[in-house]
């Protein structure tokens, strides 16, 4: 059975100093100690189901005593032990023991190895690759390793296929994998001729173990200090002695790492998985560990974004209004100086009660009473407006702070997925009257080229496959959540580069990225995108991709909407 434990809170210690620009690093020796923390904490622990979140690029292992959250996304990589928690029905059932957890020696490379309770094959993997800008997932079945879930950012030397079996990553082939080579061969290499950035490629390239992490306190000590140090690396990585878990605060932010370097401050943080959570947690532009799927969040993240648009369009309405009084005047002038407005004209200027003259607009096609009519009418609605706009007001701000207080507990992982969903509306319904909608909302570019923006994830299939044609140009915000943007466009030559840009902004705006000051999207022609079969909704793979870099400027979105 699991070894009980507490959960980790993810407590931020005022020792630390966040850095959200640098995500968390993994090196051989980290990863070594941390499959041993990992296996020591989950030994024959008993899996209930498992939760792929492609969009998110995030794993979650419900087991019964506790829950495991593996987050891939290069930003907030790391593995994070949450609570006990019900799996999701999305979830996918998966009765197994806990083996093992093992890395491979001096390899980023984390091994789960599972067998089932029961069914067939017996055997069930899930291999983590922690390569840096190349996170990997596979699931993988039987002795064969044969690979029947797969997350890829990039493949490197090895083609990973859904339904092949899975490889390794060859071998380390550098000096001291299995013990430590002499303190002279050290000597050698680091003392060798070149410049600073020759010394660190040569070393890094020569000895196990080594990593950017630590080959500047292993260059910067005196050699024998250094071949001291880099022989408790291997020891720790191998087992040989036990780790000093502790939060390092380097140039790049904080990192947790096994055990102190020298010239780094440093803070203790008890074991692997606490000094993660630690330094994950100082990161604030990091998002905090949570069981909700990165698209639900999406959902909650579009229904504030849209009620602080409706809180901004009821006070330009209020600050639009005329004064009711005013246009009223202007109608009892029209009929008390009847017989001196012309028609067919679009003014007259008249003497008003005051002696003042005053220029009146008219309709030309209407008689001088009508277009007076016209101004009692106008009066009329601003009145109305006056008196109904402030509830709006009101209604619309006290909606949107508690959207906002709602997403902000969901990204702390504080709110349950029923309360998530019970706040948004159905996907499939429009926001006030549950008539239905378009699966997109609809543009039109300054070149007068439709532009149709999905309005999430499961209507993004829709608008794709089914409201698009072949050669339109699709688009999406690269590496990140967002929705798919259709430019309508249907000639054989890229279509003009403004209208692409201004496409390429709506689909900045409708993504997770809405806040950088430059997002790569990248487009396609529709014809190229396809939908892996039984893929999570929203999630495509487009082909003969091109790329633009765009400022996600909400002024463009205001300007081209036409619905």
């Amino acid at each position: 059975m699991l070894p009980a434990f507490a959960p980790l809170r993810y407590l931020p210690s005022p020792l630390l100093s966040p850095c959200p620009e640098a995500p968390l690093r993994w090196d051989a020796p980290l990863l070594a100690v941390l499959a041993r923390t990992l296996d020591t904490r989950f030994q024959d622990a008993r899996l209930r189901a498992v939760a792929p979140d492609f969009e998110g690029r995030r794993f979650t292992l419900y087991f019964r005593e506790a829950t495991l959250l593996i987050r891939l996304h290069p930003r907030e990589a790391g593995v994070f032990v949450l609570d006990a928690a019900e799996p999701p029905d999305t979830a996918r059932p998966l009765a197994a023991r806990l083996r093992s957890v093992a890395a491979p020696a001096d390899d980023r490379v984390t091994i789960f190895r599972f067998l089932r309770v029961r069914g067939r094959p017996a055997e069930v993997d899930l291999v983590v690759e922690w390569i840096t800008n190349r996170h990997n997932l596979a699931l993988t079945e039987g002795p064969e390793r044969t690979i029947r879930l797969l997350f890829q950012t990039r493949e490197g030397e090895r083609p990973l296929r859904q339904g092949h079996p899975y490889a390794l990553p060859l071998p380390s082939p550098r000096e001291g994998v299995d013990e430590a080579v002499t303190a002279d061969r050290w000597r050698a290499v680091v003392e060798a001729e070149g410049s600073r950035g020759e010394r660190r490629r040569r070393l890094l390239s020569t000895f196990a173990w080594t990593s950017p992490l630590n080959a500047g306190p292993l260059l910067e000590a005196d050699p024998a200090d250094g071949w001291r140090l880099w022989c408790a690396l291997g020891e720790v990585a191998r087992g040989e002695r036990p780790p000093t878990a502790v939060v390092l605060e380097t140039d790049r932010g904080l990192q947790p790492y096994p055990l102190p370097l020298p010239g780094v401050v440093h803070h203790p943080a008890g074991d692997l998985l606490t000094a993660v959570a630690r330094a994950a947690d100082a990161d604030r532009e990091a998002p905090s560990p949570t069981l909700l799927p990165s698209a639900l969040l999406d959902r909650l993240e579009g229904r504030v974004e849209a009620l602080r648009v409706r809180c901004a369009r009821l006070e330009e309405q209020v600050a639009g209004l005329d004064d009711p009084d005013r246009v009223q005047a202007l109608g009892d002038l029209l009929l008390a100086r009847f017989h001196e407005v012309p028609q067919g004209q679009p003014s007259v200027r008249l003497t008003d009660f005051a002696g003042e003259s005053v220029e009146v607009e008219l309709d030309p096609t209407l008689a001088p009473d009508a277009n007076a009519r016209a101004y009692y009418d106008e009066a009329a609605r601003i009145r109305r407006a006056r008196e109904r706009l402030p509830g709006l007001m009101a209604g619309a701000r006290a909606a949107w702070d508690a959207a906002r207080e709602l997403l902000d507990r969901a990204r702390g992982g504080e709110a349950t997925r029923g309360e998530v969903e019970a706040a948004l509306p159905d996907e499939g319904t429009g926001p006030d009257d549950g008539a239905p909608t378009l699966p997109y909302r609809r543009y039109r570019s300054s070149g007068g080229l439709e532009i149709r923006v999905g309005r999430g994830a499961k209507r993004n299939d829709d608008l794709t496959f089914r409201h698009s044609a072949p050669d339109d140009i699709w688009l999406h915000a690269r590496d990140t959540a967002g929705a798919h943007v259709i430019l309508r466009w249907d000639q054989a030559d890229n279509p003009p580069a403004r209208d692409l840009a201004e496409a390429a902004v709506l689909a900045a705006l409708g993504s997770r990225a809405r806040t950088s000051g430059s997002v790569p999207v990248d487009w396609t022609r529709r014809k190229y995108v396809r939908k892996p079969r039984k893929s999570p909704p929203g999630l495509v793979l487009p082909d003969r991709v091109k790329t633009v870099f765009v400022e996600p400027d909400p002024e463009v979105e205001r300007r081209l909407r036409e619905d």
